[in-house]
C-alpha cells in the first residue's frame, strides 16, 4: 500500500438526533474536505460524539444524513479501506498483545495481516508489539486505536479526542502525524477539547454548542475575524471617551490593565488618541487565541 487513497468528502446535512427528551444534535450541517485537518470543537455534551457515531453508522439519526462521498456508512463497500475511526481507546482484550489484536482486526476486514506490523511502526509501538494490551497506558491504547484505524489504509480518518492520555511528547507526535496524513490527501476529522493543540494542528474548524452549528470556517478566518487592538494608557477613561465620540462602532473592554478594542484598527486609534492628547504606552494589533474565540462563540455552553 504505497499510494495513499484519495480522501473523500464528509457531509453532514440537517442532522438531528433525539434521545427521549434530550436533543443531542439539532439540524446540524457542515462539510469536511480532503487534504485538510478539520477540528470538530464544542463543550462537553455539545453533540460531537453523537454526530460522529451517526456518521459511522453506530447511531441512527432522527432526521438528516451524515455521509462519506454521498454514501451512508453502511453502504460504503469495504468500509475499513475507506474510513478509519477511533472513538474510544477501549474494546481491547487485556490478555492479547498489540500485534495479535491488529491481526485479528485485519483478518476480519480482509486486510493483509502484514499491515499490522506496518501500522504499529507508524504509531511508534513497534517495540511494544508483543506486550499485552492490559498493561498499556491510556496513551499507548490511544496509539493502538489509531493503528487499528489505519489498518485499511483509508482515505478518511475520524478521531474522537485522540490526544486523551498522551503526554506532551505524544501530543507533539500526534500533531505532526495528523499533518502528515492530511498532506497525503486524506480527510482528517478530529474532535478535541485540547484547544491549544488544535490551534497548532488544524486547517479548518467546525464549532458546535448544544447540538447546533456555531461556526464552520478555516482557522485563519476564525482568528482573523476576532482580531483586536491592545492599548495601554495611564488615562483609559479619557481614551474611552474619545473613542466613543470618534469611533462609535468600536467595542472596548478592559483586561489585564489594558484596553482591548474591537472593530477599529491601530492607525485610527492612534490618530484619535493623538488628537485627544492621550498618552499611549502600548498600541498593537492582536489576534485572540482559539480558546478565547471558542469561549466567546459558545458562551462557555455546556449541556
Amino acid at each position: 500500500m504505497t499510494t495513499p487513497p484519495t480522501g473523500a468528502t464528509i457531509e453532514v446535512a440537517g442532522l438531528t438526533k433525539q434521545f427521549a427528551s434530550v436533543l443531542a444534535v439539532d439540524d446540524l450541517s457542515f462539510t469536511v474536505g480532503p487534504g485538510r485537518v478539520t477540528g470538530f470543537l464544542g463543550p462537553n455534551g455539545a453533540g460531537k460524539t453523537t454526530t460522529l457515531r451517526c456518521l459511522l453508522g453506530l447511531v441512527a439519526p432522527t432526521s438528516g444524513r451524515a455521509t462519506i462521498d454521498g454514501q451512508d456508512y453502511h453502504d460504503v463497500p469495504h468500509p475499513m479501506r475507506i474510513v478509519g475511526s477511533a472513538l474510544e481507546a477501549t474494546g481491547f482484550h487485556p490478555g492479547r498483545n498489540a500485534i495479535n489484536h491488529l491481526r485479528v482486526l485485519a483478518r476480519a476486514a480482509g486486510v493483509d495481516e502484514k499491515r499490522a506490523e506496518e501500522v504499529l511502526d507508524l504509531v511508534g509501538l513497534h517495540d511494544s508489539a508483543k506486550r499485552s494490551v492490559g498493561g498499556f497506558s491510556l496513551g499507548m491504547r490511544q496509539r493502538l486505536q489509531l493503528a487499528a484505524a489505519l489498518l485499511g489504509d483509508p482515505g478518511v480518518l475520524v478521531l474522537d479526542e485522540p490526544a486523551n492520555g498522551l503526554d506532551p511528547e505524544g501530543i507533539a507526535w500526534l500533531r505532526s502525524f495528523l499533518r502528515y496524513l492530511a498532506g497525503q490527501g486524506r480527510t482528517v476529522l478530529v474532535s478535541s477539547h485540547v484547544l491549544s493543540e488544535v490551534e497548532q494542528t488544524v486547517d479548518d474548524v467546525v464549532i458546535i454548542a448544544r447540538g447546533r452549528l456555531v461556526r464552520a470556517c478555516t482557522l485563519d478566518q476564525l482568528t482573523a475575524d476576532h482580531r483586536h487592538v491592545v492599548v495601554r494608557t495611564p488615562t483609559p477613561q479619557q481614551l474611552c471617551d474619545a473613542l466613543a465620540a470618534h469611533a462609535p462602532a468600536a467595542t472596548v473592554t478592559a483586561e489585564d490593565g489594558a484596553l482591548h478594542v474591537v472593530d477599529s484598527d491601530a492607525a485610527v486609534i492612534g490618530r484619535i488618541a493623538f488628537e485627544a492628547r492621550v498618552e499611549l504606552h502600548e498600541l498593537r494589533p492582536a489576534a485572540s487565541d482559539l480558546e478565547q474565540v471558542f469561549l466567546s462563540l459558545t458562551g462557555g455552553a455546556t449541556s
